[in-house]
């Protein structure tokens, strides 16, 4: 079992960056692909990226690409969520998501069993 906590969170301006990070609570931190999901007011849960347990596969939805990168220390169990050009869309809680598994990395909520409490990133126009 593992727990996450997402910090880095905040309010903002259009064109900003921000970076967010989750700390696992494991002794097997390799062991896990790690994601980020967000989820505005009113809509479903969806995507941002994915790192797999291994390091060395990582996933975008296309909104993020090129704007957002996705990193790991497995030195201090985090994973990070480096974030720019930030647009009004980007307003959302964000989630730290867990799986067992090295190599893959979904884009499926559904495939995640561990989250946690989520951090909210709002970006002003």
């Amino acid at each position: 079992q593992v727990q996450l906590v997402e910090s880095g969170g905040g309010l903002v301006q259009t064109g900003d960056s921000l970076r967010l990070s989750c700390a696992a609570s494991t002794r097997t931190f390799n062991s896990y692909t790690l994601a980020w999901f967000r989820q505005a007011p009113g809509k479903e849960r969806e995507f941002v990226a994915a790192i797999s347990g291994s390091g060395r596969r990582t996933a975008y939805t296309d909104s993020a690409k090129g704007r957002f990168t996705l990193s790991k220390d497995s030195a201090k169990n985090t994973m990070s969520l480096q974030m720019g050009s930030l647009k009004p869309e980007d307003t959302a809680v964000y989630y730290c998501a867990a799986r067992e598994g090295t190599s893959r990395v979904p884009a499926s909520a559904r495939e995640y069993i561990y989250w946690g409490q989520g951090t909210q990133v709002t970006v002003s126009s």
